[in-house]
C-alpha cells in the first residue's frame, strides 16, 4: 500500500497527532449566491460535523471539547485544528487570519488541516499561509471530487478541473502541504473514468489523497437523482468497492500518502443503507486483496 497516512503525519509534525474538527460558520460560494446556489447535489455537512462541532461555540471550545473526547483514550495526543465545514477560506484574511491563530493558541494544537475549495485560494491567502507552513504544520486540502467537468458541471461544483490544477500547482510551488478529495461513484462516471483519475490525480503535486465512496444522503438533490435515474449510478459492494482501491492504489504516484478510502455517515442520514462496516473493517479488507 502507498505510504501511510498515521505514519506520515507522525513524520511531519514529530509526534501521533489527531486531526479535531471545527466549524468555524463560514459558508460556500454556490450557497451563497455568489456563483451559485444549493450547493452540491451531494452535500450534506451534517454527515461529517461532530455533536462538539457548532458554531455556536468559539473555535477554542471545540477543539477542547474535542480534546476531552479523544484525550480519554490517548492521554499523550497531540492534535490538528481540523478546518473541516463548507469552505474554509471563503472569507476576508483578516477573519481568516484571526480564526487559524485563535485554533494554535490551543494547547496541544501542533497544525492546521484547511477544507476548502479551489476557487477560493487568492493570492494574498497564500502568501499568508506559506508563511505560517514555516512554523508550524499547514495542510491545505482541495475538494477535488471529480477530474471530469461534465461531472463537476452536473453535481453543481460550480469550478472546472482547470481551476483545480492550477490552485494545487500554486499551492505546492509554496512548499505548502496539498491534500485533495474525490468521490468515488459521482453520476455519469464509469469503473473506467474512476480509475483514470488515479493517473490525473498523480501528476498534479498532491501530497495526501482522500478518496470515499458516494454516500446519498436524506434531502440532498443527487438522492432525489438516483431515485429518477438509477441507471446513471455505479453502486458497489463493499468487496467490489475495496477491489476498486487496490486497482486505483496499484495506478497512482508510489509517493502519494492516501489518507483513507472509504467514509461512514450516520445511518439516520443515509438514503441508502451502507455496508455495516467500520472504517478499519473496510481497511482489512483491502489490505487482504492487496496480499491476495
Amino acid at each position: 500500500m502507498n505510504y501511510d497516512f498515521g505514519k506520515w503525519l507522525a513524520s511531519q509534525v514529530g509526534c501521533k497527532a489527531q486531526k479535531i474538527s471545527v466549524n468555524a460558520g463560514f459558508t460556500c460560494p454556490n450557497r451563497d449566491g455568489s456563483i451559485g446556489t444549493g450547493g452540491c447535489t451531494y452535500c450534506n455537512n451534517q454527515t461529517f460535523n461532530p455533536e462538539y462541532c457548532a458554531t455556536g461555540k468559539t473555535i477554542r471550545q471545540q477543539l477542547e471539547e474535542g480534546k476531552a473526547f479523544f484525550g480519554r483514550k490517548y492521554p499523550d495526543m497531540k492534535y490538528l485544528a481540523y478546518f473541516q465545514a463548507y469552505t474554509n477560506t471563503y472569507a476576508d484574511l483578516a477573519t481568516l487570519r484571526e480564526r487559524y491563530e485563535e485554533a494554535l493558541g490551543v494547547d496541544d494544537v501542533v497544525g492546521l488541516v484547511i477544507g476548502t475549495r479551489p476557487d477560493c485560494m487568492p493570492t494574498a491567502l497564500l502568501d499568508y499561509l506559506e508563511e505560517l507552513s514555516h512554523r508550524t504544520f499547514v495542510l491545505v486540502e482541495y475538494g477535488i471530487e471529480s477530474v471530469y467537468d461534465r461531472t463537476l458541471r452536473r453535481i453543481n461544483r460550480g469550478h472546472d478541473f482547470d481551476c483545480t490544477r492550477r490552485a494545487v500547482i500554486a499551492t505546492a510551488e509554496r512548499g505548502i502541504r496539498v491534500g485533495g478529495h474525490v468521490i468515488m461513484g459521482l453520476p455519469g462516471e464509469t469503473v473506467d473514468d474512476m480509475l483514470g483519475e488515479a493517473e490525473i490525480l498523480s501528476a498534479l503535486p498532491l501530497t495526501t489523497l482522500k478518496l470515499h465512496q458516494l454516500q446519498l444522503i436524506k434531502g440532498t438533490r443527487m438522492a432525489d437523482e438516483y431515485r429518477e435515474h438509477p441507471e446513471d449510478f455505479v453502486r458497489f459492494t463493499a468487496d467490489e468497492y475495496a477491489e476498486l482501491i487496490v486497482r486505483f492504489v496499484s495506478l497512482s504516484r508510489p509517493d502519494m500518502v492516501f489518507e483513507r478510502f472509504v467514509s461512514q455517515s450516520p445511518p439516520d442520514l443515509l438514503a441508502e443503507p451502507g455496508w455495516g462496516l467500520k472504517n478499519y473493517e473496510f481497511m482489512e479488507l483491502v489490505k487482504r486483496k492487496m496480499k491476495g
